[in-house]
């Protein structure tokens, strides 16, 4: 049985743990907390009690559980693992620190993997000898659920270090997309960001309240985005494709983003939205409300599978 090595017990670091296990890998894993990775295998199980409930995963949730072993040490951990993804703190100089000792106890064979969501691989992986293994393999919260995964290298990472990144993540039943080129926040956090600066505009300018935009989203574009991007969206949206799409539309829209100017996120207008959020949602209701989002996103799922292609 291959086995591969997550380091980092957290909130990404269990859901990984769980990619690997429930696809039928030994997963060693470690934090630099004391008792976490112990701690983690609690909640893992609940999380795969929720998917066999789902009809998510076929085998029993104390059988996927079994393949994932805590680890006393770092060493331990990397020890006859095919692959590392570090989900280590969102700091650079934790993350050069922790690259470093990766390296250092890693056969040169084996790729590095970082969960970043947005420290490029050039930043903590230049000065390493084995730097042309080392790659960002980002997931999207949580990843036993969303399987999008974005392999985004530094300009020394090997080819093939991708390829077998992106061949594992195939084989695990997850989504793997491959940048050609580092990009700051990657691709997929770049359009998360485009649509969420337009929404606070919306509310900033007085146009539209933050819970009709939200319903904007979950009744309008993500029904639509669920299935399928934008660029088969607009092909699908006018009888010649793309490009009578933007033949009819290119004005429009191109006009709309000429007035997209860069969005500060000003104090008023994060304060509104977050005074309707906590009237619509209690902080102390938000872990129980993303119990929820995920039982919505393993109902999802569950359907989508039964869907034609």
């Amino acid at each position: 049985m291959d086995k591969v090595a997550v380091v980092g017990a957290g909130l990404i670091g269990r859901a990984w743990a769980m990619v690997f296990a429930r696809a039928g890998l030994a997963v060693s894993l470690w934090d630099k907390a004391e008792g976490v990775a112990d701690r983690a295998m609690g909640l893992i199980g609940a999380s795969l009690a929720d998917l066999r409930a789902a009809g998510l995963v076929q085998e029993a949730p104390e059988v996927i559980a079994a393949r994932i072993t805590p680890a006393a040490t770092l060493a331990d951990c990397v020890a006859g693992a095919i692959h590392v993804q570090e989900n280590g703190p969102e700091r650079l100089a934790p993350k050069q620190d922790l690259f470093a000792e990766l390296d250092r106890l890693c056969p040169p064979e084996v790729p590095l993997a970082s969960s970043t969501s947005g420290i490029p691989a050039s930043d903590f992986t230049g000065n390493l000898p084995g730097r042309g293994r080392c790659l960002v393999a980002h997931p999207v919260n949580p990843p036993y659920l969303v399987p999008l995964v974005e392999l985004v290298g530094a300009p020394w990472t090997e080819p093939a270090v991708v390829a077998r990144t992106r061949a594992l993540m195939q084989r695990v039943g997850q989504v793997p997309v491959t940048a050609f080129k580092e990009t700051p926040g990657f691709v997929l956090n770049r359009l998360q960001a485009a649509l969420l600066a337009e929404a606070f505009r919306m509310v900033r300018d007085g146009v539209m309240a933050p819970a009709d935009i939200d319903a904007c989203v979950r009744e309008g574009l993500g029904l639509r985005w669920s299935f399928m991007g934008p660029f088969e969206t607009i092909d699908l949206n006018a009888p010649g494709g793309v490009e009578d799409y933007v033949g009819r539309f290119g004005p429009l829209m191109g006009g709309i983003t000429e007035e997209q100017t860069p969005y500060d996120y000003d104090a008023p207008t994060v304060g509104r939205v977050t005074a309707e959020r906590r009237a619509a949602l209690p902080l102390d209701q938000i872990e129980a409300r993303s119990a929820w989002r995920d039982r919505r996103l393993m109902a999802l799922i569950a359907h989508r599978r039964g869907q034609p292609g």
